[in-house]
């Protein structure tokens, strides 16, 4: 725009009105819309539907997606920008419609950006949603004030006001625009790293710990370099980072010794693989689970019940855990009973292995073995144990069908399943 005041702009518009060529203008912007929805709808119609995920790339998806988002308003300014140029070129005079109408689809095209790579970033919450609201007033607001000319005045006022930072002097204008660059920069950063951590997770011939540790360690590598990389773009010396790393250090000795040793535990459990994403752990004979998630902080644990226990890394590193399935899945099945003193054990054993190879989910290697474990006073003590590939599914319903099993034989096999019995005799007295 060759005139910034807003003011002189409506003065303009308002002179434009009583000129034919005024209402060609406003005919023209209308039909350049106009075009530019049809544009975005034979755009969205040509795109092939979205698949899964896990069937295209990163990349693509982020494309088309941005592709569909973007198109109607960034048709719509390549058009009004090419129609000004245009009439410009053929002498027409009556253009601050065509200017104005440029500058918002600009500002509006770069809000539709700007939010659809957050929400690629970053999961759907009510927090995003706010903050989108907020880069949307935030970047219409600098347009109003740019094409008002109250954007030079504001930031020499800001530029008034400074704050000194060790050696370092900093004006509000600075801090503002260096946030501004910084969050930029770090969520371009944060992009690349969703990235990544991608093509780890597609990646079949690295171990699910190693492409954890290495997903984690690109992730801080690219924000560190990130956050150093817009730092000086904004003339803020990166010495002067110097002060906030020691008060660092003193939060970290005194109120972040937990967070800091989760966080080193985190790394110790994936790069140790001492335990992994799947695996059937106990702790404390209490909780039971799967492993689902190994995060920095924490390591989230589902038991059978459908119950998620967040277990602190450090805790998992400090104390014992049984792991059921660290180097072998399968796991053991015992299934405990009894039988009365009448009863054929050669007949009985055999039986509760038969019994045992007929479920489903019992592997056939080891095979199941039945062993007598002792006498009550009521019977004789036998133990089932059977072998089960796929612990994470639980193993109540194993032993609930079998032990249906084993009382449906016994009965038919006439075998007798002991309980308490007492006797009560009545003496008579002379």
């Amino acid at each position: 725009m060759s005139e910034k005041q807003i003011f002189a702009l409506l003065r303009q518009l308002w002179k434009d009105v009583y000129t034919p060529e005024f209402y060609w203008v406003l005919l023209l912007l209308v039909l350049v819309l106009s075009l530019s929805w049809w544009l975005a709808r034979c755009l969205k119609n040509c795109l092939p539907e979205q698949a899964p995920e896990e069937e295209q790339s990163r990349m693509r998806v982020f494309g088309e997606g941005g592709l569909q988002r973007l198109s109607y308003p960034l048709f719509a300014m390549i058009l009004v920008f090419s129609m000004n140029k245009l009439l410009a070129y053929l002498g027409w005079k009556c253009l601050s419609l065509l200017s104005l109408a440029g500058t918002l689809l600009l500002a509006w095209t770069l809000v539709r950006l700007l939010v659809y790579v957050l929400r690629c970033v970053f999961f759907r919450s009510a927090l995003l949603r706010m903050f989108e609201r907020f880069i949307t007033i935030a970047v219409l607001f600098w347009v109003i004030l740019d094409m008002s000319g109250s954007a030079d005045p504001l930031i020499e006022a800001l530029q008034k006001v400074v704050f000194v930072v060790g050696r370092q002097k900093l004006d509000l204008w600075t801090i503002l625009h260096g946030t501004a660059t910084v969050c930029f920069t770090l969520l371009i950063a944060l992009w690349i790293a969703s990235l990544i951590e991608h093509r780890l997770t597609k990646t079949e011939q690295i171990d699910a710990n190693m492409r954890e540790v290495l997903a984690r360690l690109a992730k801080a590598l690219l924000l560190t370099v990130a956050l150093l990389f817009s730092l000086p773009l904004v003339g803020i010396d990166v010495t002067t980072l110097s002060v906030f790393s020691g008060a660092l250090a003193v939060g970290l000795g005194f109120g972040l010794q937990k967070i800091a040793s989760n966080y080193v535990s985190g790394f110790i459990i994936l790069l140790d693989r001492s335990i992994r994403l799947g695996n059937l752990i106990a702790i404390d004979d209490t909780i039971t689970g799967t492993v689902t998630q190994i995060s920095t902080r924490y390591t989230v644990l589902r038991t059978l019940t459908g119950i998620e226990h967040i277990i602190p890394n450090e805790y998992l590193v400090g104390n014992i855990v049984r792991n059921l399935s660290f180097t072998d899945t399968q796991l053991r099945v015992p299934i405990s009973l009894r039988v009365s003193f009448d009863s054929d054990l050669d007949k009985v054993m055999p039986l509760l292995v038969e019994l045992g190879r007929q479920h489903p989910r019992v592997v056939a290697d080891p095979a199941p073995f039945a062993m007598v474990t002792g006498f009550s006073d009521h019977g004789v003590n036998i133990d089932l144990g059977v072998w089960v590939a796929d612990p994470e599914k639980g193993t109540g319903d194993v032993r609930s069908d079998i032990s249906r099993m084993i009382l449906k034989a016994f009965r038919e096999h006439g075998i007798e399943i002991p309980y308490p019995h007492r006797e009560v005799r009545m003496i008579k007295t002379p």
